[in-house]
């Protein structure tokens, strides 16, 4: 998506550079792709090899080897990926994962499917690598959830951003280089949709075309260890099955308008409320419980019976509280707002001898015990009263906050296993609104131009960090540098070619080729030159070389410029056969674990068969 400037006669007279500088970058060129088939050394090595051999040929200097450090391209991506690590930290990447998962079900098919659909639906309108950088976190969390191998799901996303530039005239920068050139000509170019028919065709191929070739990909990883414990193990471990129940505080209750403090439901009903239910405009929010907190109706409580002789529908008489269903998975659903912890009482701990009401245990660590075990097995009688001793295990449910806050202090409480939710427990939950609001204002400044789009991301990474969406060391930790040099180490080729001559000596050819052919060899020929070209230089970079070439080759047939104009429009977003093709690509290697001939075996049928269906469609839709 790196723009490369196009040559004018001017520059080529003023360069003036010999062949001989031409074949050392040509063979520079073939060194680096020769490496990244051989996968060694890692392909962000080769990327600074290259940057660096580049200025020893003279064609070009230094400073423009390193130029790409500077491109506002380069820094959009960066700042991406912290937009993209806000919704995970915010939960919003888990919920369209759970969304994905929810509909797909146990199919990955289905998976692969929608992820394509969405991922293109939104690629339509913004910017393609952006789309990548947002939803990387999310695949990979979905791959983990599924237990799918990221590969299987890396080059789908990869192949349906790339789809998603056929979408519309705004979804990728070679649509309006096209559409520029055109008018620049006295045409009237393309309109916004003037692509969808194009691309809806080819993201269903595409989809068909995945789901054969997945078997390809994803190498299965085996996982070091003993599994770590979840919700769902507690639950059935500790039997908390029957023990919760969910209250609903009815309108004419005693409860409404008083504090806990003065309710005391431990002493008074033997009974632990853990989280409080409060309809919000939006649904549901769980409220930590505290001694302030002030019941209103309509809320639901979730309690757990300390003993199995509460007679839980006479508490509910008694406070006029209505009973809600309970499922036997409600932790592991709620997983993203309470959690659970298991910790252990040193000898020196001073809450041994209470009893979790003597210890304030709730008010001193926002927490409640929900099981205890004594040895192997969990205690069966009421916790209430128990006093605690040296060596006792403890549930504790709470939120992922105050669990988090027990670990720099083991005077009191020494923290033994956290479930695997622990890890995917996003930290800034009661900020998802604002960072929906403010991708949301992102995506609308970049599809509407208002801003240019580094700008726009720029101001939403200082909007994210603004609100507690993400904080410094979470923004620098997202960013995937071993993805930024190997594109900025790629981007002086483009200018090498450029300066040598390389790029019009190839155009040249393919005007002495295909001047007395019919047009549709023509078609087939600019589409192949095209994604050629693609293969070496930035998609943006093709299409401002080859724009004016297929308006003149339709000039010079005597037709329309446009089918032509589109062709090369399509075959720049086809881009599909090298790592390095792309940015889009060059983001999913190291999530997906792909080599070089990855992209290689996968990507060449599927630029074959884009370009088949495009010079069948192309000339239907666009006659000549």
């Amino acid at each position: 998506m790196m723009y490369a400037p196009p040559l004018t006669d001017s520059t080529l007279s003023a360069t003036a550079i010999m062949p001989t500088d031409l074949t050392l970058v040509l063979a520079l060129l073939a060194c680096a792709v020769a490496l990244f088939a051989l996968n060694r050394p890692r392909m962000d090595a080769v990327a600074l090899l290259m940057m660096t051999a580049l200025p020893l040929t003279g064609v070009i200097s230094v400073g423009e080897a390193l130029a790409g450090f500077s491109d506002p391209n380069i820094v959009l991506i960066a700042l991406l990926f912290v937009i993209g690590e806000s919704l995970v930290r915010t939960g919003i990447a888990q919920r369209i994962g759970d969304w994905l998962v929810a509909r797909a079900g146990a199919s990955e098919t289905r998976l692969i499917a929608l992820l394509m659909v969405i991922v293109t639906t939104i690629g339509s309108v913004m910017s393609s690598t952006g789309v990548v950088a947002l939803f990387i976190p999310i695949v990979l969390r979905i791959a983990r959830n599924t237990a799918t191998p990221a590969g299987r799901l890396m080059m789908p996303l990869s192949v349906a951003a790339l789809i998603s530039g056929m979408m519309t005239l705004v979804a990728t920068p070679p649509n309006l280089v096209v559409h520029a050139e055109l008018v620049r000509q006295g045409d009237a170019g393309f309109g916004f949709f003037a692509f969808t028919p194009f691309g809806v065709p080819m993201l269903a191929i595409a989809i068909l075309y995945m789901l054969a070739a997945r078997r390809w990909l994803g190498k299965p990883t085996a996982v070091a260890g003993a599994p770590r414990a979840s919700l769902a193990n507690w639950i059935d471990e500790y039997q908390l099955a029957g023990r919760e129940f969910r209250l609903r505080v009815r309108e004419d209750s005693a409860l409404v308008g008083r504090t806990l403090q003065d309710l005391d439901l431990r002493a008074s009903a033997g009974i632990n409320l853990l989280t409080i239910e409060r309809r919000e405009r939006f649904g549901r929010r769980l409220i930590q419980p505290t001694a302030d907190s002030r019941l209103e109706a309509d809320d639901v409580l979730l309690l757990d019976a300390f003993g199995p002789q509460i007679d839980i529908d006479g508490v509910a008489d008694r406070f006029g509280l209505a009973r809600q269903p309970l499922a036997g998975t409600y932790f592991s659903d709620r997983a993203q707002d309470i959690g659970m912890a298991e910790v252990m009482l040193p000898a020196y701990s001073p809450l041994i001898g209470k009893t979790l009401v003597q210890a304030r245990f709730r008010s001193l660590f926002n927490l409640a015990v929900i099981g205890l075990k004594r040895g192997q097995h969990p205690h069966r009688e009421s916790l209430r009263d128990e006093p605690l001793c040296a060596g006792d295990t403890l549930l504790v449910v709470g939120p992922w906050r105050a669990i988090r806050q027990l670990r720099p202090d083991t005077s009191q409480l020494v923290i033994i296993q956290l479930p695997v939710e622990f890890d995917e427990a996003p930290p800034a939950a009661t900020r998802a609104p604002h960072a929906l609001a403010i991708l949301l204002l992102v995506i609308g400044l970049m599809a509407t131009g208002t801003l240019p789009n580094v700008q726009a991301a720029l101001i939403g990474c200082l909007l994210l960090g603004l609100f507690g969406c993400i904080d410094m060391a979470s923004a620098y930790r997202a960013i995937h540098w071993q993805t930024l040099v190997l594109i900025v180490g790629m981007l002086p080729f483009a200018v090498a070619l450029q300066k040598t001559g390389g790029i019009e000596l190839a155009a040249q050819a393919l005007q002495g080729l295909v001047g007395d052919a019919g047009p549709r060899t023509a078609l087939a020929a600019l589409f192949a030159v095209t994604a050629l070209l693609g293969l070496f230089i930035s998609n943006t970079a093709t299409a401002v070389l080859m724009a004016p070439i297929a308006v003149a080759l339709a000039s010079a047939l005597g037709t329309s410029p446009y089918p032509f104009a589109m062709t090369v429009a399509l075959a720049a977003s086809a881009a599909f056969m090298t790592p390095v093709s792309s940015p889009v690509n060059t983001l999913v290697v190291g999530p997906g674990g792909y080599s070089f001939l990855d992209f290689v075996r996968v990507g060449v049928p599927l630029t074959l068969l884009t370009g088949v269906v495009s010079i069948a469609l192309v000339p239907w839709l666009l006659p000549f």
